[in-house]
C-alpha cells in the first residue's frame, strides 16, 4: 500500500499531490489527538480539544490577531493544508477534486499550484482586514482559521470565469453551468458573513477575488502567479543535490553538458506527465499517433 501511495505521488498530477498533502496532515493530526487521548487522564473531551488546540493546532492555524501572526508567520501557509474535522476535509477534497479536474483540462498544473497558494493567502489577508477593520466583526478576534476552502474557492471561481458555460450534471438537479455554481457559492458566502464563522466566509471571498483577478489578467496575457512558480523552482534547485564534477556526455560527435542533459530529461518527463494526464482524463484512445509513439518509446527506454 505504501509503495502504491509513493507511486501515485510520483506519477500523479498536482491535483493528486494537493489532496494527498491535505489528507496526510489530517491523518497525522488525528493520530496525535488519539495518542493524547490515550495518555491523558482527568480531562474532559472538550478540555482535551482545547489542550490540543493550544499545543498543536495553534501552530498550524492562521490567527486573526496581527501580533500573533507576526509571531507565527508560517501559519499563513500551513493553515490552507490543515483540517481537523472529517466532514470539513471530505467536502473540501471533493470540491477540489471535481473542480480541479476541470481546471487542469484548460490550464496548467503550475497555474493550479499558484492559484491554490495565492488564493489561500488572499483569503487569509482579507479575513484579517475585515475582522480587524469592522467593529461588528471584532468578536471574532482571537478565532484562528484553518482549512483549504479559500484556496479551493480561488480554483472554483477561476475556472468558472475561464469557461463559464462548462456544464456539470448534478445529482437531482441536472445540467448546471459553472458560472451559476460559482454565483451560488459567492452569494452563500456573502450571506454567511453574519454567521459564527464570519472569518471563514470572508476568506472564501478573498480566494474568489484572487481567482477572478487571475483569470481576468491571464486573458490579457499576464499570469500573476508565475512569480511564485519561479520562486518555488529556485527553492527546489537550492535544496536539490548537485554533482561535484562537471561531466559531459558524448552522443555521436556532439558533447552534451550536465545542464543540457538534465534539461532534456526534465522536458521528457514533462511530456510523459502531460500524456499520462491526458490518458487519465480521456483514455488511451484519446492520444494522437505521435503521443502513442512517444509513450511507447519512453517506456522502452526505462526498461
Amino acid at each position: 500500500m505504501i509503495d502504491e501511495i509513493k507511486l501515485s505521488l510520483r506519477q500523479g498530477n498536482i491535483l493528486t499531490r494537493l489532496i494527498f498533502i491535505n489528507v496526510a496532515v489530517f491523518v497525522l493530526l488525528g493520530l496525535l489527538f488519539v495518542i493524547l487521548r490515550l495518555f491523558t487522564s482527568g480531562v474532559t473531551l472538550s478540555g482535551l480539544q482545547a489542550q490540543f488546540n493550544d499545543t498543536v493546532l495553534k501552530y498550524l492555524m492562521v490567527p486573526s490577531v496581527p501580533g500573533e501572526l507576526l509571531r507565527r508567520p508560517w501559519t499563513i501557509i500551513t493553515y490552507m493544508f490543515t483540517h481537523f474535522n472529517f466532514l470539513h476535509i471530505l467536502f473540501n477534497m471533493l470540491v477540489l477534486f471535481w473542480f480541479g479536474k476541470i481546471f487542469l483540462q484548460y490550464l496548467s498544473a503550475r497555474q493550479m499550484l499558484s492559484t491554490y497558494i495565492l488564493g489561500g493567502l488572499a483569503g487569509a489577508i482579507l479575513s484579517l482586514l475585515f475582522i480587524n477593520g469592522f467593529p461588528g466583526l471584532r468578536e471574532h478576534l482571537g478565532s484562528p482559521m484553518l482549512g483549504a476552502s479559500a484556496s479551493i474557492m480561488a480554483i472554483v471561481i477561476g475556472i468558472a470565469f475561464y469557461v463559464p458555460d462548462y456544464t456539470l450534471y448534478m445529482l437531482f438537479i441536472g445540467p448546471v453551468r459553472l458560472k451559476y455554481i460559482a454565483l451560488v457559492f459567492i452569494i452563500m458566502d456573502v450571506l454567511l458573513i453574519g454567521s459564527y464563522n464570519a472569518g471563514g466566509h470572508i476568506a472564501h471571498l478573498g480566494g474568489a477575488l484572487y481567482g477572478y483577478a487571475f483569470i481576468t489578467l491571464l486573458r490579457k496575457g499576464r499570469d500573476i502567479g508565475d512569480w511564485l512558480n519561479k520562486l518555488l523552482d529556485k527553492a527546489v534547485t537550492i535544496f536539490k543535490p548537485r554533482p561535484h564534477l562537471n561531466v559531459t556526455y558524448r552522443k555521436a560527435t556532439k558533447q552534451v553538458s550536465d545542464e543540457e542533459y538534465n534539461r532534456s530529461k526534465v522536458n521528457q518527463q514533462k511530456e510523459i506527465d502531460r500524456i499520462l494526464d491526458k490518458i487519465a482524463q480521456g483514455g488511451y484512445e484519446n492520444l494522437t499517433k505521435k503521443e502513442k509513439e512517444t509513450l511507447f518509446k519512453m517506456s522502452n527506454n526505462k526498461k
